[in-house]
């Protein structure tokens, strides 16, 4: 894999991370196995698309990656310095395993132990107040030292992306996802998710290093746009057509809902654009409540205005003109 994880994505350093969302969203929505069975150089962009987001799509390890922390992998990078191995020759008074060479910018020599040094480095870095999400480490037999049999990491979080139908977001539902290796996860989408909302999986990320935890699954959910209902915070919006003679007369017509059909009383004399609110057939809340649902109303003409319709209009607007742009000249 690359070492740029912005170049993975297509972007700059510089980019904004609503920008590192949005490009890895089209990179998954264009490159995803599932959509390209036959094609490993699309599986390939995608997984690289998954490892940077998985780093500059969390803003804490976009921070350490871009100090040079961490590296592409999301694996801690050794201090700062120019460490050598001091050569393993007969004689040589610095021969360890565990011990270093080091040259100073003035020429100046001394040996340490990397162990000691890797500890105090992590000891400062806790003090300045790193996270380190898991990482432990403990002293080794023998006169201590870093112990790699100790060490213990957290997994990394992986993150994955989901369209769903926009029913399933207000109503809520259970899906599975594909994951690129071929496994699959339950995802419980709650009632009222709305676009772009991340839900976190606890414990079905990347799995820990030694007896650290494994990570999370993010999965960043995508709406698909509905043939007629529109969300307003936690109203629906819905155009309702109706026709001439309803509008005139009025009536009991029906009415879609994101909870089913209702019957909806059209009053007499209704106009194109009057709103008609459904008290309590919006979106549901986390605490229960509850939006509405705004029914806008269209009066659509017969497809043919026959000569009869066309006499009676004639007749009526003899009889009854009325200027409804009155107040416009």
């Amino acid at each position: 894999m690359s070492d740029d994880l912005y170049a993975a994505l297509g972007l700059k350093k510089t980019a904004t991370d609503e920008e590192i969302r949005k490009a890895y969203r089209k990179i998954a929505k264009t490159s995803h196995p599932d959509l390209n069975p036959d094609d490993p150089e699309a599986e390939a962009k995608f997984k690289a698309a998954s490892a940077a987001y998985d780093i500059l799509g969390d803003p804490e390890k976009r921070a350490r990656y871009d100090r040079g922390e961490i590296d592409a992998q999301g694996q801690e990078r050794a201090p700062q310095g120019f460490y050598r191995e001091y050569a393993e020759e007969p004689g040589n008074p610095y021969r360890s395993g565990r011990t270093y060479y080091y040259t100073s910018g003035d020429g100046g020599d001394f040996d340490f132990d990397a162990s000691d040094i890797f500890a105090e480095f992590m000891r400062q870095r806790a003090r300045e107040g790193a996270d380190f999400g898991g990482f432990g480490f403990e002293r080794g037999p023998a006169g201590g030292g870093f112990s790699g049999r100790e060490f213990h990491a957290r997994g990394a979080d992986r993150h994955y992306t989901m369209e769903i139908p926009f029913l399933d977001a207000v109503n809520g539902a259970t899906r599975r996802i594909t994951l690129p290796e071929g496994g699959t996860l339950e995802v419980k989408i709650p009632r009222g998710t709305a676009d772009g909302q991340t839900i976190r999986l606890r414990g079905k990320g990347a799995p820990g290093i030694g007896n650290g935890p494994p990570g999370d699954a993010l999965v960043t959910l995508t709406v698909k746009p509905h043939r007629f209902f529109t969300r307003e915070g936690n109203d629906i919006v819905l155009t309702l057509p109706i026709t001439l003679d309803e509008a005139v007369l009025g009536g009991k017509v029906a009415c879609p809902t994101i909870s089913g059909t209702v019957n909806l009383t059209i009053p007499r004399g209704a106009s194109s654009g009057q709103v008609l609110r459904l008290r309590g057939r919006g979106v549901q809340t986390r605490d229960g409540r509850r939006g509405d649902q705004r029914v806008i109303l269209s009066v659509v003409l017969p497809p043919k205005v026959d000569d009869e319709l066309a006499s009676f209009m004639e007749d009526w607007r003899k009889r009854h003109a009325y200027d409804p742009r009155k107040g416009m000249k």
